[in-house]
């Protein structure tokens, strides 16, 4: 019987990290973070690489374009898991 809660409790530990994991990935703090990240590298690269002349409005076009589709993927995710619980349903 103690094999079996310690099993439990193993598997319990694991849910609460999991959950966290997921609220990371989908939490608007990374998506801020990742954006900022973009942009600098972005700025820098068509700064010093490529002479812009304009790299701090340059930088926005692959920054609105993560941005974008970060907003934009969990309503694809939600499509595409209907559409797969359909198929092997009738599988």
């Amino acid at each position: 019987m103690d094999q079996l809660q310690e099993a439990l409790a193993a598997i319990q530990e694991r849910n609460k990290r999991v959950e966290v994991q997921k609220a990371w990935e989908t939490s608007f703090t990374r998506r801020f973070f990742i954006a900022v990240v973009t942009y600098l590298t972005a700025y820098v690269f068509m700064r010093y690489a490529l002479g812009s002349g304009r790299p701090y409005l340059d930088a926005l076009v692959p920054t609105c374009g993560y941005l974008l589709s970060t907003f934009s993927l969990p309503l694809i995710r939600e499509r595409w898991m209907t559409q797969y619980s359909r198929k092997t349903e009738n599988a």
